[in-house]
Protein backbone atom coordinates (compact mmCIF):
# COMPACT_ATOMS: atom_id res chain seq x y z
CA UNK A 1 0.00 0.00 0.00
CA UNK A 2 1.10 3.41 -0.80
CA UNK A 3 3.38 4.32 2.94
CA UNK A 4 2.27 8.14 2.28
CA UNK A 5 -1.09 7.91 2.47
CA UNK A 6 -1.40 5.37 4.86
CA UNK A 7 0.82 7.39 7.06
CA UNK A 8 -1.66 10.22 6.20
CA UNK A 9 -4.90 7.75 7.29
CA UNK A 10 -3.59 7.41 10.47
CA UNK A 11 -2.51 11.05 10.89
CA UNK A 12 -5.76 12.18 10.57
CA UNK A 13 -7.55 8.99 12.81
CA UNK A 14 -5.33 10.48 15.76
CA UNK A 15 -7.22 13.38 15.48
CA UNK A 16 -10.97 11.72 15.48
CA UNK A 17 -11.67 11.78 19.68
CA UNK A 18 -14.17 8.75 19.05
CA UNK A 19 -12.03 6.57 17.21
CA UNK A 20 -10.93 3.59 19.43
CA UNK A 21 -9.17 1.84 16.49
CA UNK A 22 -7.96 1.24 12.82
CA UNK A 23 -6.89 -1.84 11.55
CA UNK A 24 -6.04 -2.51 7.56
CA UNK A 25 -5.26 -5.25 5.90
CA UNK A 26 -4.14 -6.58 2.32
CA UNK A 27 -4.82 -9.96 1.12
CA UNK A 28 -5.54 -11.32 4.54
CA UNK A 29 -2.31 -10.01 5.86
CA UNK A 30 -2.58 -7.19 8.75
CA UNK A 31 -0.69 -3.59 7.20
CA UNK A 32 -1.11 -1.46 10.15
CA UNK A 33 -2.90 -1.18 13.33
CA UNK A 34 -3.05 1.49 16.18
CA UNK A 35 -5.65 2.07 19.08
CA UNK A 36 -6.73 5.55 20.44
CA UNK A 37 -7.90 6.56 23.40
CA UNK A 38 -7.05 4.32 26.19
CA UNK A 39 -8.06 0.97 24.05
CA UNK A 40 -6.38 -2.15 23.99
CA UNK A 41 -5.73 -4.45 20.64
CA UNK A 42 -6.99 -7.24 23.86
CA UNK A 43 -10.08 -5.44 24.69
CA UNK A 44 -13.59 -6.70 22.93
CA UNK A 45 -15.43 -4.15 21.23
CA UNK A 46 -19.44 -4.05 21.24
CA UNK A 47 -20.37 -4.60 17.40
CA UNK A 48 -23.73 -2.91 18.21
CA UNK A 49 -25.42 -3.73 14.63
CA UNK A 50 -22.31 -5.11 12.96
CA UNK A 51 -23.58 -7.86 14.82
CA UNK A 52 -26.06 -8.80 11.92
CA UNK A 53 -23.66 -9.78 9.49
CA UNK A 54 -22.67 -12.16 12.15
CA UNK A 55 -26.01 -13.55 12.50
CA UNK A 56 -26.33 -13.65 8.79
CA UNK A 57 -23.62 -15.96 9.00
CA UNK A 58 -25.05 -18.33 11.06
CA UNK A 59 -27.92 -18.54 8.78
CA UNK A 60 -25.92 -19.43 5.68
CA UNK A 61 -24.17 -22.14 7.70
CA UNK A 62 -27.47 -23.43 9.57
CA UNK A 63 -28.58 -24.15 5.73
CA UNK A 64 -25.34 -25.48 4.50
CA UNK A 65 -25.74 -28.03 7.38
CA UNK A 66 -29.38 -28.38 7.42
CA UNK A 67 -30.28 -27.30 10.27
CA UNK A 68 -32.58 -24.49 8.56
CA UNK A 69 -33.91 -25.70 5.14
CA UNK A 70 -33.45 -22.19 3.40
CA UNK A 71 -34.10 -18.71 2.58
CA UNK A 72 -37.38 -19.29 1.51
CA UNK A 73 -38.54 -21.07 4.34
CA UNK A 74 -41.94 -19.41 6.21
CA UNK A 75 -40.91 -18.43 9.95
CA UNK A 76 -44.00 -18.87 11.16
CA UNK A 77 -43.72 -22.91 12.25
CA UNK A 78 -41.02 -21.85 14.54
CA UNK A 79 -43.37 -19.25 15.84
CA UNK A 80 -46.79 -21.20 16.16
CA UNK A 81 -47.30 -20.16 19.81
CA UNK A 82 -46.72 -16.29 19.28
CA UNK A 83 -48.54 -16.07 15.77
CA UNK A 84 -51.85 -18.56 16.70
CA UNK A 85 -53.97 -16.05 17.32
CA UNK A 86 -53.02 -13.39 15.33
CA UNK A 87 -55.39 -12.18 12.89
CA UNK A 88 -52.98 -10.60 10.06
CA UNK A 89 -52.63 -13.79 7.92
CA UNK A 90 -49.51 -11.45 5.81
CA UNK A 91 -47.87 -12.46 8.95
CA UNK A 92 -47.95 -16.15 7.46
CA UNK A 93 -45.85 -15.44 3.90
CA UNK A 94 -42.94 -13.89 6.54
CA UNK A 95 -39.95 -15.58 5.32
CA UNK A 96 -35.71 -16.27 6.36
CA UNK A 97 -34.96 -14.08 3.43
CA UNK A 98 -37.36 -11.49 4.49
CA UNK A 99 -35.88 -11.28 8.18
CA UNK A 100 -32.33 -11.01 6.38
CA UNK A 101 -33.49 -8.11 4.39
CA UNK A 102 -35.79 -6.45 6.71
CA UNK A 103 -38.34 -6.50 4.57
CA UNK A 104 -40.34 -8.51 7.28
CA UNK A 105 -43.29 -5.80 6.84
CA UNK A 106 -43.13 -5.87 10.72
CA UNK A 107 -43.47 -2.12 12.14
CA UNK A 108 -39.91 -1.40 13.46
CA UNK A 109 -38.80 -2.09 16.94
CA UNK A 110 -35.65 -0.06 16.22
CA UNK A 111 -35.74 3.62 16.52
CA UNK A 112 -39.07 5.14 18.22
CA UNK A 113 -39.90 1.42 19.32
CA UNK A 114 -36.44 0.55 20.66
CA UNK A 115 -36.78 1.21 23.89
CA UNK A 116 -40.42 -0.07 24.37
CA UNK A 117 -38.89 -3.24 23.28
CA UNK A 118 -35.66 -3.99 24.79
CA UNK A 119 -37.94 -3.24 27.92
CA UNK A 120 -41.02 -6.39 27.23
CA UNK A 121 -41.31 -9.03 28.96
CA UNK A 122 -41.05 -10.73 25.55
CA UNK A 123 -38.76 -9.71 23.24
CA UNK A 124 -40.02 -12.16 20.19
CA UNK A 125 -43.56 -12.37 20.83
CA UNK A 126 -43.09 -8.38 21.04
CA UNK A 127 -41.31 -8.29 17.45
CA UNK A 128 -43.93 -10.87 16.07
CA UNK A 129 -47.41 -8.87 17.67
CA UNK A 130 -46.25 -5.85 15.82
CA UNK A 131 -48.39 -4.51 13.54
CA UNK A 132 -47.95 -5.36 9.47
CA UNK A 133 -46.85 -1.50 7.76
CA UNK A 134 -46.25 -3.22 4.45
CA UNK A 135 -46.59 -6.75 2.62
CA UNK A 136 -43.40 -8.92 3.32
CA UNK A 137 -40.71 -9.31 0.70
CA UNK A 138 -41.75 -5.75 -0.18
CA UNK A 139 -40.13 -2.75 1.41
CA UNK A 140 -37.09 -2.41 3.86
CA UNK A 141 -37.97 -1.21 7.09
CA UNK A 142 -34.77 -1.58 9.00
CA UNK A 143 -35.51 -3.26 12.45
CA UNK A 144 -33.07 -5.06 14.99
CA UNK A 145 -36.57 -7.22 15.76
CA UNK A 146 -35.65 -9.03 12.66
CA UNK A 147 -32.71 -10.16 13.52
CA UNK A 148 -33.69 -11.40 16.48
CA UNK A 149 -36.28 -13.46 15.52
CA UNK A 150 -33.91 -15.14 13.33
CA UNK A 151 -31.48 -15.75 16.87
CA UNK A 152 -34.59 -17.16 18.02
CA UNK A 153 -35.45 -19.40 14.64
CA UNK A 154 -31.45 -20.91 15.46
CA UNK A 155 -32.34 -21.14 18.54
CA UNK A 156 -35.20 -23.56 18.16
CA UNK A 157 -34.15 -25.30 14.99
CA UNK A 158 -30.62 -26.25 16.76
CA UNK A 159 -31.89 -26.74 20.26
CA UNK A 160 -28.30 -24.64 21.41
CA UNK A 161 -28.35 -21.12 21.71
CA UNK A 162 -26.69 -18.80 19.34
CA UNK A 163 -23.84 -18.30 20.99
CA UNK A 164 -22.72 -21.85 21.40
CA UNK A 165 -24.25 -22.37 17.82
CA UNK A 166 -21.54 -19.04 17.11
CA UNK A 167 -18.89 -20.77 18.83
CA UNK A 168 -18.67 -24.43 17.46
CA UNK A 169 -19.19 -23.48 13.97
CA UNK A 170 -18.09 -20.04 13.39
CA UNK A 171 -15.65 -18.74 16.00
CA UNK A 172 -13.64 -21.79 16.92
CA UNK A 173 -13.12 -23.07 13.32
CA UNK A 174 -12.21 -19.27 12.39
CA UNK A 175 -9.54 -18.99 15.50
CA UNK A 176 -11.46 -16.51 17.28
CA UNK A 177 -12.93 -16.02 20.64
CA UNK A 178 -16.73 -14.85 21.25
CA UNK A 179 -18.03 -14.39 24.62
CA UNK A 180 -21.50 -14.71 25.54
CA UNK A 181 -23.44 -11.28 25.39
CA UNK A 182 -26.78 -10.05 26.63
CA UNK A 183 -29.80 -11.97 26.22
CA UNK A 184 -33.79 -11.75 26.25
CA UNK A 185 -35.78 -12.72 28.82
CA UNK A 186 -36.38 -15.96 27.73
CA UNK A 187 -32.73 -16.55 27.17
CA UNK A 188 -32.05 -16.26 23.65
CA UNK A 189 -29.08 -14.22 22.70
CA UNK A 190 -29.87 -10.93 21.49
CA UNK A 191 -29.49 -11.30 17.96
CA UNK A 192 -28.25 -8.46 15.86
CA UNK A 193 -26.98 -6.16 18.69
CA UNK A 194 -23.98 -6.09 21.55
CA UNK A 195 -22.11 -8.93 20.13
CA UNK A 196 -18.24 -8.35 21.41
CA UNK A 197 -15.25 -9.18 19.60
CA UNK A 198 -11.52 -7.37 19.37
CA UNK A 199 -10.65 -5.33 16.49
CA UNK A 200 -8.64 -8.20 14.97
CA UNK A 201 -11.18 -10.81 15.75
CA UNK A 202 -13.77 -8.38 13.93
CA UNK A 203 -10.62 -8.16 10.93
CA UNK A 204 -10.59 -12.07 10.84
CA UNK A 205 -14.38 -12.76 9.94
CA UNK A 206 -13.68 -9.71 7.44
CA UNK A 207 -11.06 -11.29 5.81
CA UNK A 208 -13.43 -14.54 5.78
CA UNK A 209 -15.73 -12.63 3.79
CA UNK A 210 -12.87 -11.65 1.34
CA UNK A 211 -11.94 -15.18 0.90
CA UNK A 212 -15.53 -16.49 0.08
CA UNK A 213 -16.13 -18.08 3.70
CA UNK A 214 -12.63 -19.85 4.03
CA UNK A 215 -10.25 -19.12 6.84
CA UNK A 216 -6.64 -18.49 6.45
CA UNK A 217 -5.75 -21.89 6.51
CA UNK A 218 -8.14 -22.80 3.92
CA UNK A 219 -11.19 -23.92 6.12
CA UNK A 220 -14.64 -23.35 4.29
CA UNK A 221 -16.46 -21.91 6.98
CA UNK A 222 -19.33 -19.88 5.69
CA UNK A 223 -20.83 -21.22 2.17
CA UNK A 224 -18.91 -19.11 -0.27
CA UNK A 225 -22.80 -19.02 -2.37
CA UNK A 226 -23.52 -17.26 1.02
CA UNK A 227 -21.15 -15.14 0.79
CA UNK A 228 -22.21 -14.21 -2.88
CA UNK A 229 -25.49 -14.06 -2.57
CA UNK A 230 -25.20 -11.65 1.12
CA UNK A 231 -23.39 -9.21 -0.92
CA UNK A 232 -25.76 -9.33 -3.56
CA UNK A 233 -28.30 -5.74 -3.30
CA UNK A 234 -31.36 -7.16 -2.14
CA UNK A 235 -33.48 -3.57 -1.21
CA UNK A 236 -32.59 -0.10 0.14
CA UNK A 237 -32.47 1.73 2.90
CA UNK A 238 -34.74 5.28 3.01
CA UNK A 239 -32.89 6.62 6.16
CA UNK A 240 -29.38 5.80 5.30
CA UNK A 241 -29.54 5.47 1.20
CA UNK A 242 -27.45 2.43 1.16
CA UNK A 243 -28.26 -0.64 -0.29
CA UNK A 244 -28.90 -3.90 1.49
CA UNK A 245 -28.19 -7.65 1.23
CA UNK A 246 -28.08 -10.58 3.90
CA UNK A 247 -27.29 -8.25 6.67
CA UNK A 248 -24.44 -6.17 4.82
CA UNK A 249 -24.31 -3.02 3.62
CA UNK A 250 -23.22 -1.79 0.21
CA UNK A 251 -22.11 1.96 -0.74
CA UNK A 252 -19.91 2.72 -3.83
CA UNK A 253 -16.31 4.14 -2.34
CA UNK A 254 -13.64 5.87 -4.51
CA UNK A 255 -15.06 3.93 -7.49
CA UNK A 256 -15.24 0.48 -5.87
CA UNK A 257 -18.06 -1.67 -4.25
CA UNK A 258 -17.62 -1.50 -0.70
CA UNK A 259 -19.46 -3.95 1.67
CA UNK A 260 -20.03 -3.14 5.36
CA UNK A 261 -20.45 -4.71 8.57
CA UNK A 262 -21.94 -1.65 10.62
CA UNK A 263 -22.91 -0.82 13.89
CA UNK A 264 -23.79 2.31 15.70
CA UNK A 265 -21.32 4.75 16.82
CA UNK A 266 -18.41 3.92 14.44
CA UNK A 267 -18.18 -0.17 14.19
CA UNK A 268 -16.98 -1.24 11.06
CA UNK A 269 -15.94 -4.10 9.14
CA UNK A 270 -15.23 -2.51 5.18
CA UNK A 271 -14.62 -5.28 2.64
CA UNK A 272 -13.46 -3.96 -0.61
CA UNK A 273 -13.17 -7.01 -2.88
CA UNK A 274 -11.90 -5.70 -5.97
CA UNK A 275 -8.40 -4.42 -3.88
CA UNK A 276 -8.36 -7.60 -1.21
CA UNK A 277 -8.56 -5.01 1.23
CA UNK A 278 -10.31 -5.41 4.66
CA UNK A 279 -10.57 -2.46 7.38
CA UNK A 280 -11.73 -2.28 10.60
CA UNK A 281 -12.96 0.65 12.67
CA UNK A 282 -14.28 0.64 16.28
CA UNK A 283 -15.64 3.64 18.65
CA UNK A 284 -17.00 4.79 21.42
CA UNK A 285 -20.12 2.58 21.67
CA UNK A 286 -22.42 5.07 23.54
CA UNK A 287 -21.46 8.56 22.16
CA UNK A 288 -23.26 11.19 24.59
CA UNK A 289 -25.57 12.31 21.14
CA UNK A 290 -26.45 10.61 18.27
CA UNK A 291 -24.66 12.30 14.92
CA UNK A 292 -23.15 11.89 11.28
CA UNK A 293 -19.74 13.77 12.01
CA UNK A 294 -17.91 10.98 12.94
CA UNK A 295 -19.40 8.28 10.77
CA UNK A 296 -18.48 11.14 8.12
CA UNK A 297 -14.97 11.06 8.77
CA UNK A 298 -14.51 7.08 9.39
CA UNK A 299 -16.02 7.36 5.26
CA UNK A 300 -13.55 9.89 4.61
CA UNK A 301 -10.69 7.99 5.90
CA UNK A 302 -11.58 4.96 3.85
CA UNK A 303 -12.59 6.62 0.57
CA UNK A 304 -10.06 10.08 0.35
CA UNK A 305 -6.79 7.85 1.92
CA UNK A 306 -7.36 4.10 2.48
CA UNK A 307 -8.68 2.81 -0.51
CA UNK A 308 -6.36 4.99 -2.71
CA UNK A 309 -3.66 3.73 -0.40
CA UNK A 310 -4.37 0.11 -1.96
CA UNK A 311 -4.97 1.18 -5.34
CA UNK A 312 -1.53 3.34 -5.77
CA UNK A 313 0.45 0.11 -4.28
CA UNK A 314 -2.08 -2.15 -7.06
CA UNK A 315 -5.35 -4.35 -6.97
CA UNK A 316 -7.17 -6.59 -8.66
CA UNK A 317 -8.09 -5.24 -11.72
CA UNK A 318 -5.84 -2.26 -10.97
Amino acid sequence: MDAALLNSAYRRAVSLPKLRSLLVARSGTLVRERYFHGAKATQPANLKSASKSLISALVGIAIQRGDITGVRQPIKPFFAQELAADQDRRKDWITIEDLLTMRSGLQTTSFFNYGRWVSSRDWVRFALTQPMVTNPGSEMDYSTGNTHLLSAILTRATKISTWEYASRHLARPLGIALQPWQRDPQGVFFGGNDMYLTPRAMLAFGNLYLRHGRSADGKQIVPAAWVDSSFVTRTRSGWSGMEYGYGWWSRPMAGHDVRLAWGYGGQFIFVVPTLDLTIVTTSDPNPARRGDDHLDAIYELVEQYLIPAATRGGGRGH
